[in-house]
């Protein structure tokens, strides 16, 4: 029975065995034993034989068992037993290939694993959420995913969004204190209690796990989200529908050859069978198939790029973007932020050395360190770690370990370089009340006692400190903090003073304790990234809360924005709240630089520049960023970022680095022309193998292949190559071209003039063979029909040499950038040759054996394709001015 609600937080404690320090290592291990892990029961995945039967549950291959089994009635076993095979051949290939995309999918969510901060012997670690136990105390903040149910131990401000268990779309205030009632009380009204799955909209919060996985309230309900079906990329779901729509076309067209047939005295068996292959061999069935394996592959590259991918079609979407809105703060620059100026009222300054996360450095009064701390460096640094949520010691192994916000333990390293532990500062101090930081107010603050006197401290961005500060000081102190930032540091202001009570709307006048300047170092591979974006014809912005000259250093550096008119503040958008969403995109459509925005302008600037037509890509890690990265076309959200922002992200970038970002593009562009390619491919074959046969029946002349040849013609090329092509790893000019426009087709004039031109020239060289061996050669008709089938598998294996480029020249395209797919064109010429020597599969293809000599003369005839593409390529980089080295994607 769940009771928790209804104990107070002593009686909870003691329930379950611990203490405010949390458990040990060794009751860690006990209680995992008997709980095991923390995991809500997940929806199983297809198992292999269910994607083996699906693979039958498909019209066309309906089509095919009723083939075999007239088959078999009429007598004819061997087409019987070949129709089998193929039908079970196709099977196999198309089973292995969606259960291998199943498994990349699985592979990748795991990649990505929630975090939770936990106290454990006394000291603050994270974990794995996984690994909680009950008994475990976590400590929360804005943005965190509620790891298991909590009961909560302490609450400051704290709002949690518990939309996906109650259905309430208003976040819940949260409260230590005991709610009156049983098991009748709803989950809504239960306010002492964290479910779960939702998440911390605001605030702070400490909670004690009073229960793991599947007997948390998301995991007794988790039966019904097994049923949900996954839903297919956007790409892959417009292709199914064009396949089924050229289906009923090719189809129809197949019933107006068989009546041709038929009026001209072909057998009734001969004409359904012909109807039935031309179906298959022309139909692109396998295309939804090729094309989700293709975007997988995307997303297995991407990862080993630090890319990961949430939602399939961000894989397809990435490479369109035409704008990138990036953080700072670990996007842009190194995330090892480091105090490095520290400025005090009475004029004094001192230099911090080190770097990073740690407490190795010291603070330098001109080139010396300093000797004592003063009075006035004293209450600094002392108001730093009061007014601090971050946790920054050695451990034993002379490491050093970190956990919390960046800032907070940038800030707590001041203690150890000023040669203290950060205890020190907190001797005969009680810490009463904590004011976390929240992006909205821009500051944090603590109210504490010291010598039986009440005091308070905050630390925040200057415009907002400044406001409390006595009017005398200001006006210097502006000076050197706009100095500051104009050096490219972050610039964080402190002050305090005594107070009467911890209400802060009475908080008055408070003195200056000093200025720090940050400084966190610039990604050089970033600075080479953006450029790499421009070139790519992606605008990049920059949105942070840094103050705008700190911004306009560090975007000056990066190549980003060259002067002040390319920058707006939030001051600045806020005088457009007004405006409509077009009249606002004018104001910023020039702007590269957003500083000091809140989350909601962030969110209107996304939207504004999806009204003038890009593709938007937007960065994120704060609980502040989800809306901007629900608004965006692809949201990315970073590695170390709150749990919120990944929820809301399309990809996941786990090394929170700029250049990855460019990276995932690239592998976006690199997987939409794959994606393209295998289009390409299937729809010029299948058409040509149409039109070939098409000829022959209105002529009225004997038909080039007949049915298991057109079904084995559609196995050994289709069936092989256009996975190979999946494996393509791309043009290295890719990232020199303009970025695709968002609106435009995948059957755009070059994808429907090339099919045209290359499904023709396969049909017209095929048919003009047969003709000739046929009629002039006076050939006998099965070893004519062989040498006929051989071309066309000749033809079809030079076009896929086409298909990977769709302008560049097939002899400019290394052989090393796909291995896969020479092997796959070498194979299916050996099993076809094969297949006319191996007795009884001969006899079913109906095929002689092929000598070398005519081998060797349907060889140059098959290149003849080559040729045409070629021409056809230099013809288009003619019209559009291309070169055969950059490939620009403007094929319209």
């Amino acid at each position: 029975m769940d009771i928790y609600h209804q104990l107070s937080v002593e009686e909870i404690l003691k329930k379950l065995e611990v203490s405010d320090k949390g458990l040990t290592d060794e009751e860690v291990k006990q209680r995992q034993q008997k709980y095991g892990l923390n995991k809500i029961p997940e929806p199983k995945g297809k198992s292999l034989f269910f994607i083996f039967i699906s693979q039958f549950l498909n019209p066309l291959i309906y089509i095919l068992i009723i083939a075999a089994i007239i088959s078999i009635v009429i007598g004819d076993y061997v087409d019987a037993i070949f129709i089998a095979c193929i039908i079970g051949l196709n099977a196999v290939l198309g089973a292995y290939q969606e259960w291998r995309a199943e498994n990349s999918a699985a592979a990748l969510r795991n990649m990505v694993k929630v975090q939770s901060r936990v106290k454990r012997n006394g000291d603050v670690h994270n974990v794995v959420a996984d690994e909680l136990v009950p008994g475990d105390i976590v400590l929360l903040e804005s943005g965190h995913k509620i790891p298991a149910d909590l009961r909560v131990l302490e609450a400051q401000d704290l709002s949690v969004e518990e939309a996906l268990l109650t259905g309430e779309s208003i976040a819940v205030v949260k409260h230590k204190d005991v709610v009156e009632g049983g098991n009748e009380i709803s989950l809504g009204d239960r306010t002492n209690m964290l479910f779960a799955a939702t998440a911390v909209q605001k605030g702070r919060g400490t909670g004690v796990v009073v229960s793991t996985g599947e007997h948390t309230q998301i995991g007794k309900i988790a039966e019904s989200l097994k049923t949900t079906e996954a839903e297919k990329p956007p790409l892959v779901n417009r292709m199914d529908s064009f396949s089924k729509k050229i289906s009923f076309i090719i189809l129809g067209a197949c019933v107006i050859l068989g009546a041709v047939g038929y009026m001209e005295g072909r057998p009734v068996t001969e004409i359904f069978f012909m109807m039935v292959a031309l179906g298959v061999a022309a139909i692109p069935e396998g295309l939804p198939v090729a094309m989700t394996v293709a975007l997988s592959i995307g997303t297995r590259r991407m990862a080993k790029r630090n890319v990961i991918v949430r939602k399939l079609p961000a894989v397809e979407g990435l490479g369109s973007c035409t704008l990138i809105a990036s953080d700072k703060t670990g996007t842009l620059t190194m995330d090892q932020q480091s105090v490095k100026k520290i400025y005090l009222p009475s004029g004094k300054s001192y230099t911090v050395s080190g770097q990073g996360y740690n407490g190795e450095g010291e603070i330098l009064d001109g080139d010396a360190p300093i000797q004592e701390i003063n009075e006035e460096l004293h209450r600094f640094i002392q108001a730093n770690i009061l007014s601090n949520e971050g946790v920054l010691r050695k451990k034993g192994d002379g490491e050093w370990e970190h956990s919390g916000d960046a800032v907070d333990v940038a800030l707590r390293a001041i203690a150890f370089k000023a040669g203290k532990d950060p205890e020190y500062f907190m001797e005969g101090v009680e810490v009463v009340k904590m004011v976390p930081y929240e992006s909205e107010i821009k500051y944090s603050a603590v109210f504490y006692k010291y010598n039986n006197e009440l005091f308070f401290a905050m630390k925040g961005a200057m415009e907002v400190v400044e406001k409390k500060i006595k009017a005398d000081a200001i006006n210097e102190i502006s000076e050197h903090s706009e100095r500051l930032a104009e050096e490219g540091f972050r610039v964080l202001a402190m002050a305090g003073g005594k107070v009467q009570d911890t209400e802060l709307e009475k908080v008055g006048e408070l003195n200056l304790l000093g200025l720090i300047g940050m400084m966190d170092p610039l990604r050089p591979e970033a600075k080479e990234a953006v450029e790499e974006c421009k070139n790519a014809g992606i605008k990049v912005m920059m949105i942070t809360g840094d103050h705008p000259s700190t911004a306009l250093a560090i975007a000056q550096e990066m190549g980003i924005a060259e002067s002040k008119e390319q920058v707006a503040t939030g001051a600045e958008l806020s005088e457009y709240e007004n405006l409509s969403i077009q009249e606002f995109a004018e104001k910023v459509k020039n702007i590269n630089v957003c500083a000091r925005v809140t989350p909601l302008q962030k969110q209107r600037i996304v939207e504004a520049m999806k009204s003038l037509g890009h593709f938007v890509a937007v960065t994120g890690d704060g609980a502040n960023d989800a809306p901007a990265l629900k608004s965006a076309h692809i949201g990315v959200a970073m590695g170390a970022g709150t749990d919120l922002a990944k929820e809301a992200a399309s990809i996941i970038v786990t090394d929170d680095n700029f250049a990855s970002i460019a990276a995932g593009v690239e592998e976006g562009r690199f997987t939409f022309d794959n994606l393209r390619k295998i289009i390409y491919l299937l729809i010029s074959t299948g058409a040509a193998s149409f039109i070939t046969v098409a000829l022959a029946i209105f002529l009225n002349i004997p038909l080039p292949f007949i049915a298991v040849q057109l079904l084995w013609l559609n196995l050994v090329t289709n069936g092989i190559q256009d996975i190979g092509l999946a494996f393509e790893k791309g043009d290295i000019t890719v990232m020199q071209r303009p970025p695709r426009k968002p609106e435009e087709t995948i059957f755009d004039k070059l994808m429907i003039s090339q099919v045209v031109v290359s499904s023709l020239w396969m049909a017209a060289v095929t048919f003009s063979v047969w003709y000739y061996l046929l009629y002039t050669l006076e050939m006998e008709e099965v070893h004519a029909r062989t040498l006929t089938v051989m071309l066309m598998v000749l033809m079809q294996n030079f076009q896929t040499l086409n298909c990977r480029s769709e302008i560049k020249s097939a002899f400019k395209v290394p052989v090393k950038n796909n291995y896969i797919l020479v092997i796959g064109i070498i194979l299916a010429q050996i099993v076809h040759i094969c297949a006319s020597y191996i007795p009884g599969l001969n006899t079913a293809l109906q095929l002689d054996p092929i000598a070398l000599n005519e081998w060797l003369l349907l060889l140059p005839t098959a290149m003849s394709l080559l040729v045409v593409m070629e021409l056809f390529k230099w013809f288009w980089r003619s019209k559009y001015k291309l070169s055969n080295e950059t490939v620009t994607s403007e094929h319209d």
